[in-house]
């Protein structure tokens, strides 16, 4: 049977049941994360474990109470979350810009997690015209109604690019002929000293960590932007837009 309910305030649609969720997969719906039960086994549950092989459809394993917790229906250990957008590719949108004749300019979230900074970044992008927005597809936000909200509509147009491998994302866009700039407290350069005209990807990190340093070492460019009062670190939705529109006022 197909189940389909509105999530909890602030949350996505979702779709619970093994073979709704298996449904869902297979009608190419777009699948922001899924919801299964430790444990999980039988021969349905290994035909969903076989349709996710291979996908970029976050999975993560969870007590049956924190499925419970979000409905007393028949889930069957299986609670899927739909995403209000469509993920790009980031392997198409770089070509495309160009095809266009554009630099692409584009802007990295490395395992951000509060989705309100997210949909804050999200509408600065939109304003500054910024092309598109990449996140890894574990530990990050995600674009649900919340993001929306914050970011004024602007993550029904903008697009964002969900990737397995940010390192890998930042090498392919790094091989494409894309600038890397990225903003961090490890850096002694001043970030208006940087290049940001041409095509260019500003990468900022999470929250508590930054940018994890597996990513620091593809970046081209690595800044900060100076601290000249007590309060050690800026909130990286200011942050984000000081260094978008710096690069807004050398391009």
């Amino acid at each position: 049977m197909y189940y389909k309910r509105p999530a909890p305030r602030g949350g996505n649609e979702m779709i619970f049941g093994i073979r709704a969720v298996l449904e869902a997969i297979a009608a190419g719906k777009d699948v922001d994360k899924i919801w299964i039960r430790k444990n999980l086994e039988g021969d349905l549950s290994k035909e969903l474990f076989a349709a996710l092989k291979g996908s970029n459809i976050p999975v993560q394993r969870v007590p049956q109470e924190k499925l419970n917790h979000i409905t007393t229906k028949n889930h069957q250990g299986v609670i899927a979350f739909m995403s209000p957008v469509t993920y790009q590719r980031l392997d198409q949108i770089v070509p495309m810009l160009y095809e266009e004749g554009k630099d692409p300019f584009i802007v990295v979230l490395d395992r951000l997690t509060d989705v309100r900074n997210f949909g804050a970044i999200a509408r600065t992008c939109a304003c500054a015209g910024v092309d598109a927005i990449v996140i890894p597809m574990n530990e990050s936000v995600t674009v649900n109604a919340d993001a929306i909200k914050t970011s004024a509509g602007a993550l029904h147009s903008l697009p964002v690019c969900r990737e397995s491998s940010l390192r890998e994302a930042l090498r392919f866009m790094k091989d494409s002929g894309i600038h890397l700039v990225a903003a961090t407290e490890k850096a002694s350069e001043s970030y208006t000293n940087a290049q940001y005209q041409g095509p260019l990807a500003i990468v900022m990190g999470s929250e508590d960590e930054g940018i994890a340093v597996e990513n620091l070492r593809v970046c081209d460019e690595l800044v900060q932007i100076p601290m000249r009062g007590n309060i050690a670190s800026l909130n990286v939705s200011v942050a984000a837009g000081i260094m978008i529109y710096e690069a807004i006022k050398q391009r």
